[in-house]
């Protein structure tokens, strides 16, 4: 993985020194609550509704053990002993004290992290495939670019005070893992006539109170063009994006106004000024960051059936169907850690957690982890032989629930248990749908579903492109869910149609049930969830759903970190 060269060390500890001073200041009352938000906003630090919450950056998913060991010690040392992992890859910590602020960033930068391009109007953190590098079905491994990308847009002073915030993702592989549809701008590799890497540019994607999937501007940018084309698309948006009003102020509204085709030709007048100068890559360049991530030393073995020995276990033959993926090397797979188990709220580990996770990826995975967009972990490269002990380690820890993909792999943002933004609680509903479909036989039989929850329009959960979404709505101030289904990630991205009108939290689990019911009558073999539901669209739901009155089901009560 990366390491930081002296000049993003010494970046980061200039930082940090600023940082301290604009904390001193503000703990003196010599700058005011306005004055210190954007300072504080640009090294990660919000205001919830309990106390500050600190975003860490996981600069496209990517960690070394020594980095969760430091996630570990901040939990235990300034939180409540646990961090919640976001759909960005990012790391969350939601009672944090504004005086030691100062000296968590002192901790991260002596592991090569930050805070920084986690909140504020610039180029928020890059993301891409949890399985980036180990993907069978992979062009190449994103994982350069995308930190060349990072390298690039970190402090970029032209780029410092967009419009609005900007989300880039990057994806390497033939199927989409890393959900570019929904990001302000989405690369995807791909080959050219001659062989030749480019990138196919999708830019206008978001979701929020306007869902949009972005829209292809370019089917090829050669690899060398990769900044310049950025560059003239970010000159585009930061000219002519609206600063007049917030909720129209991402790119996709720009796109949306003046038109896919349009904003392609003013994109290509802005590139016709930048193509060929210094920001040009070369291949010393892409290989000076490549070498970063060269493949590790595999072991020369031979693919197994790692079911051998344990044919009579049926909870690990479970685990493996659900939870280890293909990996490219013979011999090798890709494991999840699931952070979803039933109790817990979704994306959340307990600094023991942390440390375990740590351990285990020295153990089994080249001292490296990945965060996934769907709030899980990832040890990227175990041998096969090896999986049966990695299994019973993880399951003694709460990590190996066999539900990646399932009904219980929600997807949530922490919604109004902490968020000043939310709507609605979040938690509760996962927990609630979680307890009542706590049969993994039931889930097995329903297969793959994805239920995303937001707490508001915001769409942190993203629940626009869930199979089934719930978005947290107020109704004269109470707490209310809106549903929608159809959504999708992915190659066949798609955005959710609403259902009808919203429910009640206590009502939430049998609306999940109902919905269920209707995919049961109705599906053929092999059919999924979402492809019954994009298939007979949501009328047969919503007459089932609404049919005769909810009996309510009493929710999870406050989320047990509060």
């Amino acid at each position: 993985m990366y390491r930081y060269d002296q000049y993003d060390h010494l970046i980061v500890r200039e930082r940090i020194a600023q940082y301290r001073d604009q904390v001193q200041r503000r703990l003196n009352d010599e700058l005011t609550e306005e004055e210190f938000l954007p300072l504080r906003l640009q090294n990660g630090l919000y205001m919830q509704r309990h106390a500050y919450m600190l975003r860490i950056a996981v600069p496209y998913g990517l960690l070394s053990t020594a980095q969760m060991r430091t996630f570990a010690h901040i939990a235990r040392t300034y939180d409540r002993d646990y961090g919640h992992f976001t759909t960005r890859q990012n790391i969350q910590f939601n009672w944090i004290e504004l005086e030691r602020t100062p000296d968590i960033l002192s901790d991260l930068a002596a592991v090569e992290m930050h805070a920084i391009q986690t909140s504020g109007n610039c180029i928020r953190n890059i993301t891409t495939d949890e399985y980036a590098g180990v993907a069978a079905d992979e062009i190449i491994d994103p994982r350069p670019y995308a930190e060349i990308l990072r390298q690039w847009s970190t402090f970029h002073p032209e780029f410092i005070a967009l419009p609005r915030k900007f989300k880039i993702a990057v994806n390497g592989a033939v199927e989409d893992r890393a959900a570019i549809a929904m990001h302000d701008i989405g690369l995807t590799a791909v080959r050219g006539a001659d062989g030749e890497v480019g990138f196919k540019f999708m830019v206008g994607g978001g979701l929020g109170r306007t869902p949009i999937l972005g829209s292809v501007i370019n089917d090829f940018v050669p690899w060398q063009d990769l900044l310049t084309y950025t560059e003239a698309v970010m000159r585009v948006y930061n000219q002519f994006g609206r600063r007049d009003n917030k909720y129209k102020a991402r790119i996709k509204i720009l796109v949306k106004a003046v038109g896919a085709e349009e904003f392609a030709r003013m994109v290509e007048a802005e590139f016709a000024d930048l193509k060929g100068g210094p920001e040009t890559l070369t291949r010393e360049e892409v290989e000076r960051v490549a070498v970063w991530f060269n493949p590790k030393p595999y072991a020369t073995l031979a693919a197994i059936d790692p079911r051998a020995g344990h044919a009579d276990d049926k909870a690990f033959a479970n685990w493996l169907m659900r939870n280890v993926k293909p990996h490219k090397v013979p011999g090798y797979a890709a494991v999840v850690l699931s952070l979803k188990k039933t109790g817990v709220p979704p994306g959340d580990a307990t600094s023991a957690q942390m440390d375990f996770v740590a351990d285990l990826a020295d153990r089994y995975s080249f001292g490296e982890l990945r965060v996934t967009h769907e709030q899980n972990l990832v040890l990227a490269d175990v041998e096969q032989s090896k999986l049966y002990e990695l299994w019973t380690q993880a399951k003694a820890q709460g990590l190996a629930t066999p539900n990646i993909g399932l009904l219980t792999d929600i997807i949530a943002c922490p919604g109004g248990d902490y968020c000043a933004l939310a709507n609605a609680k979040s938690i509760p509903i996962a927990a609630a749908i979680a307890k009542r479909f706590d049969d993994l036989d039931y889930q097995h039989d329903i297969g793959e579903i994805e239920l995303n929850i937001s707490g508001c329009i915001n769409a942190c959960g993203h629940h626009h492109v869930g199979h089934i979404g719930v978005l947290g709505v107020d109704k004269d101030g109470s707490e209310w869910y809106q549903v929608s289904l159809g959504g999708a990630q992915g190659n066949q991205a798609a955005i959710g149609k609403i259902i009808g009108p919203s429910f009640s939290a206590p009502q939430m689990p049998e609306v999940v049930q109902r919905l269920l019911d209707v995919y049961v009558r109705e599906r053929v073999e092999g059919e999924r969830f979402v492809d019954v539901a994009q298939r007979l669209g949501i009328a047969p739901f919503k007459e089932h759903v609404y049919a005769t009155p909810i009996v309510a089901q009493e929710t999870a009560g406050e989320d047990h970190h509060a």
